[in-house]
Order: structure tokens, then C-alpha cells, then sequence
């Protein structure tokens, strides 16, 4: 009987708090279609004249902007990139040795292996380094304005250098 009471008691409570009103108004009716709906979102943003929002036009870039999106990007390379390498380890014929030798057999030049080594490791580095930045921003750390730009270019400076020491190997 208590138990009754107190569910009756908390039911009272949320209406009285929610109220049928403000809920109960934006409720879309079940008859309409996804279609419908957006036909009315686009007609209300037209009366009102309200820009499209975000609009990537009146952003102007900046740094961190770039950064987060060369993040993204550099994610999911890695991720195609590991996907590949594991498929093409479990299809192909041969051992990966032979296709190093392959490759060496080759005589590309030491610039070439450089550079070529040098891309391969980039993404991985940058991705490594603003990871870590990243989670330096989990912890409340380095977030003013200032702060995030200079640990951008710091990630790029650590990028460039950890990039080059891994392809130099």
C-alpha cells in the first residue's frame, strides 16, 4: 500500500514539474513523415530567415581548426592502412620477407627510401603526438586560446622531428 501511495506521490511530482504543456506542444504528430518534417524545419528556417549554422563560410581557418581536422583525417588513414596491411597479410601468398626482399631488390635510392619511409611514419607521428595533446585536454590542461596554439606547434615541431628520426632508421 506504501509503495502504491509513493508511486502515485512521484507520478504527481513529475507532472507537476514537467507539466503537460511544454513537453506535449513540440510532440510531432504520428501521421507525419520524416519528409514532412524536414519540409516544415526548412519552411520555419526560411520565415525566420535564419542562416544555414555552422556555415563553413564565415569561419575563418585557424590553427587548431586545421589540426583537429588533419586529426580525423590521419585516424582514419591508420585505420584503412592497418585494415589493408592485416588483409593483405592473411591473402597473399608469400611471407612479408619476400616482399622486403622484392622491394630492396628494387635499388631505390636512399632519398627515395627516405621519403618514402618519411610519408608511411608521418601520419602515425602526428596522430601519436595530438593524441597526447588531446588527452592533456581530458585533464583541463592548456585549454586557453594561446595554450592551443602554441601546443600545436609544438605537435607539428615534434612531428616533423620524431618523423624524420623513425624514417632515418
Amino acid at each position: 500500500m506504501a509503495a502504491l501511495a509513493l508511486r502515485g506521490l512521484g507520478r504527481r511530482c513529475l507532472l507537476a514539474r514537467l507539466g503537460p504543456g511544454p513537453t506535449l506542444h513540440r510532440v510531432i504528430p504520428m501521421g507525419t513523415t520524416a519528409r514532412e518534417e524536414m519540409q516544415r524545419f526548412w519552411e520555419r528556417n526560411e520565415r525566420s530567415n535564419r542562416p544555414l549554422s555552422p556555415h563553413v563560410s564565415i569561419y575563418r581557418w585557424s590553427l587548431p581548426m586545421a589540426m583537429s581536422i588533419t586529426h580525423r583525417g590521419t585516424g582514419v588513414a591508420l585505420s584503412l592502412g592497418v585494415s589493408l596491411f592485416s588483409l593483405a597479410a592473411l591473402l597473399l601468398p608469400e611471407q612479408f620477407p619476400h616482399y622486403l626482399a622484392q622491394v630492396r631488390a628494387l635499388s631505390l635510392g636512399p632519398a627515395l627510401v627516405f621519403s618514402a619511409k618519411f610519408a608511411l611514419v608521418l601520419p602515425f607521428s602526428y596522430h601519436t603526438w595530438n593524441g597526447i595533446r588531446h588527452l592533456a585536454w581530458d585533464l583541463g590542461k592548456g585549454l586557453r586560446l594561446a595554450q592551443v596554439t602554441q601546443s600545436g606547434v609544438l605537435v607539428l615541431l615534434l612531428t616533423l622531428l620524431s618523423s624524420a628520426a623513425l624514417a632515418a632508421l
